[in-house]
């Protein structure tokens, strides 16, 4: 054991627990006020479903020993033999603490899914589809990529969750948006957000979160988590930058939602990087990261799916140009493998063949396990608990009493 590496990666693992509780700041202030603290439970509950699930069998599925580059096996049920011995991925680590850094992860993806369907989902809805989607889809995508699966023998690399957070959340997200539909009145001037400085909040407190995010991917406190962390800010920065630009021309005014949009953008792109590329290019993918998440936000009109917290538009498209831009910018100085523009054209292609896959299987097992959900329990409310607002509805709860 390295007391330093565990000191290091236990801070980082409390960092990203504390994205969870940003995220539902983030995403309560944009919903309506009626639907504020329903937005907010849908995060909190994953911190309590998700964490019981992980320990009890996502946590053996992802990172148990590899069966057939499919999934992990079952020794790691309930966490059997994790006290006492030390990390597989890491082994100056304790494997508790890898574990607990592990599980703030999954806790985050299944909460970013939830803002696809924000302000019209069931509660018990939300818990079954959380509990299955993290089985069959967050835990068989962990392993591919982290766990040993066919997608890290294939060579994709993905430093702290391009594919597995944030692709992953945008294809279920897609999925969750059209089997929902659209939200009643949605695109009227009442659903505007109804609290930006809460968003803003949230978004500053997710900002600081994802150093913990990236820089703890190293697992260890060393050359490789300084660089993640430096890349991470710049990129973010940078993202700004470019969502600001596209907006300003596209609309005239620049806004402080766009501003943390661009934040956002830029750190889901260069998520997948953040410890493969250099600090110049992880400028330019958050930039361009920016441009691309705003365009993606668009692609909801043009296509008619109610993706009411742009989850695919900054997560799945963010993650997709993430993983890509490592396959060109990634260079071996930094952690050992080279991309297009370093002379290794196959590992484009092999981060072009890992986002098809992540899309394709987490988007069909997420539909798959929509269909179980509605038959089980119907997945939307009433329109009138819609129009009374779940807080009330589902929680017999309201935000303020003003």
């Amino acid at each position: 054991m390295n007391a330093s590496d565990t000191g290091f990666v236990i801070i980082c693992a409390t960092m990203v627990m504390l994205m969870t509780p940003a995220l539902a700041l983030f995403y309560g202030g944009l919903v309506r006020v009626r639907n504020v603290l329903s937005t907010n439970m849908h995060s909190y509950a994953s911190l309590g479903l998700i964490t019981a699930l992980w320990a009890v069998i996502g946590y053996t599925l992802a990172f148990g020993e590899d069966v057939g580059g499919l999934i992990g096996n079952l020794a790691f049920f309930g966490l059997d033999g994790v006290q006492g011995t030390a990390a597989p991925a890491a082994s100056a680590l304790p494997h508790t603490v890898f574990v607990a850094f592990q599980c703030m992860f999954a806790v985050l993806t299944v909460a970013l899914v939830s803002g696809a369907y924000a302000e019209r989902i069931r509660f018990s809805a939300m818990l079954l589809f959380s509990g299955l989607w993290l089985i069959f889809a967050y835990a068989p995508m962990a392993h591919w990529v982290w766990g040993g699966g066919w997608m890290a023998r294939m060579g994709a690399v993905d430093f702290a969750g391009g594919a597995v957070v944030h692709m992953a959340s945008g294809a279920g997200a897609l999925a969750c948006a059209q089997a929902l539909g659209p939200r009643l009145g949605n695109g009227r001037q009442g659903g505007l957000p109804h609290n930006l400085p809460m968003t803003l909040l949230g978004g500053g407190l997710l900002w600081f979160g994802w150093f913990g995010f990236n820089a703890g991917s190293a697992l260890a406190a060393g050359m490789l988590a300084g660089q993640a962390l430096l890349t991470t800010h710049l990129a973010s920065a940078c993202g700004i930058l470019g969502w600001m630009l596209v907006e300003w021309k596209r609309t005239g005014k620049p806004t402080s939602l766009g501003a943390v949009s661009g934040a956002l953008a830029g750190l889901v792109a260069i998520t997948p990087g953040a410890g493969f590329v250099g600090l110049l290019p992880s400028m330019l993918i958050g930039f361009i990261g920016g441009m691309v998440c705003y365009g993606g936000v668009l692609l909801k009109n043009r296509f008619g799916y109610d993706d009411a917290l742009d989850v695919v538009g900054i997560h799945g498209l963010g993650g997709t140009w993430g993983a890509l831009a490592t396959g060109l910018f990634a260079t071996a100085a930094v952690n050992g493998v080279d991309g297009l523009l370093y002379g290794n054209p196959r590992q484009l292609w092999v981060q072009a063949v890992s986002v098809v896959a992540t899309w394709a299987y987490v988007y069909a097992v997420s539909r798959g396990i929509l269909r179980v959900v509605d038959a089980l329990v119907g997945l939307r409310v009433m329109p009138e608990a819609e129009h009374l607002g779940l807080d009330l509805s589902e929680h017999n709860e309201r935000g303020y009493s003003l």
